[in-house]
């Protein structure tokens, strides 16, 4: 079976979605590995949010689909809910680390901030 060429089967229809997905989940743990990281080295909230980067990734993924045959929309669409789960997670791991952390030394009464 080729990409061109999806069966008339209903069921091997959605056996192939079912891989289909079991890649797209191993391929989002392997993201969060990276934006989980990625989360570790950022100073404030303000470069977790980045919104020039989210519309650099949209424009890319865009062009992407374009080139794969699917719907820049959709995928558009699929890649802003993927973003802000994963903003959601790095804000979440960057205040988890900010909390943890002394307070800065360098100042009097400096305290991490929140």
């Amino acid at each position: 079976m080729t990409a061109h060429s999806p069966p008339e089967d209903i069921a091997a229809v959605r056996a192939e979605i079912d891989a289909l997905d079991r890649r797209i989940v191993a391929l989002i743990a392997e993201r969060q590995r990276w934006v989980v990281a990625a989360g570790s080295l950022k100073k404030d909230e303000d470069g977790v949010r980045a919104p020039a980067r989210v519309e650099q990734v949209i424009g890319r993924v865009r062009l992407l689909a374009e080139t794969a045959g699917a719907s820049p929309d959709v995928v558009e669409h699929t890649y802003r809910a993927l973003i802000a789960a994963f903003i959601a997670l790095e804000l979440d791991e960057h205040r988890a680390r900010a909390s943890s952390s002394p307070p800065d030394t360098r100042r009097p009464g400096t305290t991490p901030r929140l």
